[in-house]
């Protein structure tokens, strides 16, 4: 059975790859979407990641599992995304240094094996601490990293590790894939 990815993000491939599962890339044609503030985010989350996965679906057939995912940063009720541009990334990191955040990782994982279609959709919610960080530091990680497309404006397997103080959850679901859920969903199904 086939399973595709519904994203074109390396880190989601490489989490597939470090867990040994066979897998090619198809992405998602669904224009990312913005989550609300103050809306019910983890509903938003899993609803974005479960609409990747049903795009990419409809668009192939036989058996298959197609993965959707999407992750989201969100601290006192707002939602950071992927930065506009380098100001909106300075922004960020000055607002998430200092304090804990949470990042939300939905995952949707469509199946068709045999004729009978089968979903799940889920959500893993992780608390990060960053400690704090000088200006200089801030402009230092958005100029030498690429922070444009990443939720929060940063990478937590980066330079930008030495500023994390804590993590309480799932480190993986934190690089954008919940990696152990997957592997569990795929081998209770027996695709792999």
């Amino acid at each position: 059975m086939k399973v595709i990815l519904a994203s074109q993000s390396p880190r989601r491939a490489a989490l597939l790859e470090l867990a040994n599962i066979d897998f090619e890339v198809l992405p998602s044609k669904i224009a990312e979407e913005k989550i609300k503030s103050g809306g019910d985010i983890e509903e938003q989350a899993k609803e974005l990641a479960y609409k990747k996965a049903f795009n990419v679906f409809n668009n192939t057939q036989g058996d298959r599992a197609i993965i959707g995912a999407d992750t989201i940063v969100v601290k006192d009720n707002k939602v950071y995304g992927k930065p506009k541009d380098r100001n909106d990334a300075l922004r960020m990191l000055k607002e998430l240094q200092d304090d804990v955040h949470t990042v939300y990782t939905s995952l949707a994982i469509l199946i068709e094996d045999k004729g009978e279609y089968k979903e799940f959709k889920e959500i893993v919610k992780t608390d990060v601490t960053v400690n704090k960080m000088s200006d200089y530091e801030i402009i230092e990680y958005v100029d030498q990293e690429e922070p444009y497309d990443k939720a929060g404006a940063y990478a937590i397997q980066s330079c930008f590790a030495k500023y994390i103080d804590e993590i309480e959850g799932n480190y993986m679901s934190v690089i954008g894939l919940p990696i152990d859920r997957v592997y569990k969903i795929l081998k209770e199904n027996e695709i792999i």
